[in-house]
């Protein structure tokens, strides 16, 4: 019995040891959570029973260089409930439902969601909040937010973009700059317990937001209203696809108006179409320049030596690079003359001689310098690079036909920058749309200087190309850009649009003109480009220039540059107009539709149909007559059988057709093909004109071409000014 009290007595006293120990345990755990980790844990508790929704803050303003408003942000009401708070969800939403206008049983359903926060409406208009507040419902509460204000709303809506429904920038500037003009978030913290009901001493605290920083632009707002007032007339006169208009200070790069058609207005962008709101046209819109493209042509051979302004050319009306004829725009060409001649006249042959003269390597090597196939950097999101066939790739009809401005495609902002380049001395700027940020103080958080990217040109050379341009103005097809006081260096540039498909569109066109003023001193440089004009009348010099004139004639008043009186003037500066180069219609006769649209289409003329029918019975004018360039030749129609009746058909002229073409246009006619080679038709027995018997076979030859594709039509290349 000793011993077994002995054993319960040890056994006590093992477990008051272990369950002091234990004790021990907890009370020191216990201490740590308290002591040691309290705070952090009564942070995350507060954590897990509140909840914070953002509040947005003030959106930045954006002024022009001279503090100008563009835009600002407005303040507006918005209601919120906290559902819980709501004792009455019924008898609320009743009350509110014909104020906002809005269904009563989607009201109730807000209110009695098991949360802790729910929008209710955002941004309202004053008398509405106003409606609210004297109704003194509870668990409603409002809170400032901002919405973006235009004081002019169609104003280069393209460069200064919107905002979404959350503050955020979806486009132009505001999208660039969204970090700096967005400011700090709010917030608003709310208590709940694990079900969403209300907490004794619950916390309701409304943290405010900082607001973003401001913009200051180079744009100038009278400047920039300047281009929306000439955009406006373009499209009431011509109805273009798209056009642009582009200032620029040449000595900075600074951007002083940029502008596009179809525009939009920003307080509705959704409810203009996406193609409209969503691409800038003057970074993103890529074409070939034609004409205006000759600068830099004519910079490189001054440049490097391989001719002088002196030297004379010969134009006969074409020039012939490898087995491509190259047609100059004036009919007959313009015979003997001087480089600056060919400059003033804008002589395809000349130029194309030039080009080869250059060389690839020395072209390339100016026109990338000049910033072409590159993004030119501009703070604008969506640029395009503009195309160049790959140098190594590119042979000499296609040095030939970029030298003319064919066979290249760039971007109205690429086009500006190196024209400001050949201005300013040579020095090729990055383009800029924005001076300074500011902090809501008005204090300079970020300034931006004139950004020289690289030489392009020596004074003395870009000079000359200067003074050249003058000549385009004062004498030549530039005559339209005149402006009376002030000397304008400036070049058109009427190019034919290239199709989806490849070649060219017949009879669609982009005319523009590019130039700058005064010219011994740029204050201004400016491009205008119309893409598709209707009506006619395309030509560079009747489209663009009068545009240039009207727009940089304002510009330089505004800013009070001085004229110079006593300047010579052009012998007809608004009457201007260029010959139209004459075409030799082709033989379409007993084609097929589509086969004679095709060969209309090379030869640089449009179609118009008549009757029904898949073969062509008649056309007017006939085979061989001379007509303008873009004369629509009418196609009367008859099926084949109409023609069946004919036991003698007379051979077409198979020229330039592929295999399968002939073969389509003899069977239609009642004849078979005997094919020779591959590729164009280069030759035919019998030949073209012969009367023979149906059933008779065509003999035809054909011949490896060189690819349209890298180089223009499959005939002729025909670049006006």
């Amino acid at each position: 019995m000793r011993t077994a009290g002995v054993i319960t007595r040890r056994r006590m006293a093992v477990l008051l040891y272990l369950a002091t120990a234990a004790l021990l345990a907890l009370t020191g755990r216990l201490a740590w959570i308290q002591f040691a980790r309290g705070a952090e844990l009564q942070e995350k508790a507060l954590e897990l029973r509140t909840r914070d929704i953002p509040v947005e803050a003030k959106r930045g303003n954006i002024y022009d260089r001279n503090g100008q408003l563009l835009v600002t942000s407005v303040s507006a009401d918005s209601l919120y409930a906290i559902p819980y708070l709501v004792t009455d969800p019924q008898k609320v939403a009743a009350a509110l439902a014909p104020v906002l206008e809005m269904d009563a049983e989607r009201l109730q359903k807000i209110l009695t969601r098991r949360s802790c926060f729910e929008w209710v409406a955002r941004r309202l208009p004053p008398a509405t909040v106003e409606k609210i507040k004297k109704l003194n419902l509870p668990g409603l509460f409002f809170v400032e937010e901002s919405i973006r204000h235009y004081p002019l709303p169609t104003l280069a809506p393209h460069v200064l973009g919107f905002t979404g429904v959350d503050n955020q920038g979806l486009t132009g500037l505001e999208k660039v700059f969204d970090a700096q003009l967005r400011g700090v978030a709010g917030r608003i913290v709310v208590e709940q317990d694990a079900t969403g009901r209300d907490v004794p001493g619950a916390i309701h605290r409304y943290i405010p937001p900082r607001s973003g920083h401001d913009l200051v632009l180079t744009l100038d707002k009278t400047i920039q209203q300047f281009v929306e007032r000439e955009l406006d007339k373009i499209v009431a006169r011509y109805d273009p696809k798209l056009a642009v208009i582009i200032l620029m200070d040449p000595r900075t790069g600074e951007v002083l108006a940029m502008g596009n058609r179809p525009s939009f207005d920003l307080t509705g962008w959704m409810t203009a179409p996406q193609h409209v709101w969503d691409r800038n046209p003057a970074i993103w819109y890529n074409y070939e320049p034609g004409s205006t493209f000759k600068i830099f042509t004519m910079a490189a051979a001054l440049s490097e030596g391989v001719t002088r302004p002196g030297d004379r050319f010969y134009d006969p009306g074409y020039i012939k690079v490898a087995d491509r004829y190259i047609r100059c725009w004036a009919d007959g060409g313009h015979g003997s003359q001087t480089f600056e001649e060919v400059v003033m006249n804008s002589c395809n042959p000349g130029f194309v001689e030039v080009g080869l003269r250059l060389g690839k390597e020395r072209f390339y090597t100016y026109i990338k310098n000049f910033g072409f196939g590159s993004p030119t950097g501009i703070d604008l999101p969506g640029e395009a690079a503009g195309i160049l066939i790959d140098e190594k790739k590119a042979t000499n009809l296609n040095l030939a036909t970029m030298s003319i401005g064919q066979s290249v495609a760039v971007t109205p902002i690429q086009l500006l920058t190196a024209t400001c380049a050949v201005a300013n001395g040579g020095v090729l700027m990055r383009p800029q749309l924005v001076k300074e940020i500011r902090d809501p103080a008005g204090n300079v958080v970020a300034s931006f200087q004139p950004q020289p990217l690289r030489r392009v040109l020596s004074p003395q050379q870009a000079r000359q190309v200067a003074d050249l341009l003058c000549s385009v103005v004062l004498k030549g097809t530039g005559r339209n850009a005149f402006i009376e006081g002030y000397r304008v260096a400036g070049k058109t540039g009427t190019a034919q649009v290239v199709g989806e498909g490849g070649g060219y569109v017949s009879g669609k066109y982009v005319a523009s003109f590019v130039g700058f003023a005064p010219a011994d001193n740029p204050r201004v440089c400016a491009l205008v480009m119309v893409a598709e004009p209707k009506g006619g009348v395309y030509y560079g010099s009747q489209v663009a220039a009068p545009v240039f004139r009207e727009v940089v004639r304002d510009a330089l008043r505004y800013l009070k540059v001085p004229a110079t009186p006593g300047l010579d003037k052009p012998p007809s500066p608004f009457t201007y107009e260029e010959p139209q180069p004459k075409v030799r219609v082709p033989a379409v006769t007993n084609y097929p539709l589509e086969v004679a649209r095709k060969v209309l289409l090379e030869a640089g003329l449009g179609a118009v149909v008549q009757g029904e029918g898949k073969v062509v019975l008649r056309q007017t004018p006939v085979a061989g007559t001379e007509v303008a360039r873009g004369t629509a030749v009418v196609l009367d129609l008859a099926d084949p059988g109409v023609l069946t009746h004919e036991q003698v058909v007379t051979v077409p002229d198979l020229t330039g057709l592929t295999v399968t073409e002939a073969a389509e246009v003899l069977s239609s006619m009642g004849l078979e093909l005997e094919a020779s080679g591959v590729g164009q038709a280069a030759g035919q027995e019998p030949a073209p004109g012969t009367r023979v018997p149906r059933g008779n076979a065509v003999r035809v030859y054909f011949r490896p071409v060189h690819s349209p594709s890298a180089a223009g039509p499959a005939r002729e290349f025909v670049e006006r000014p």
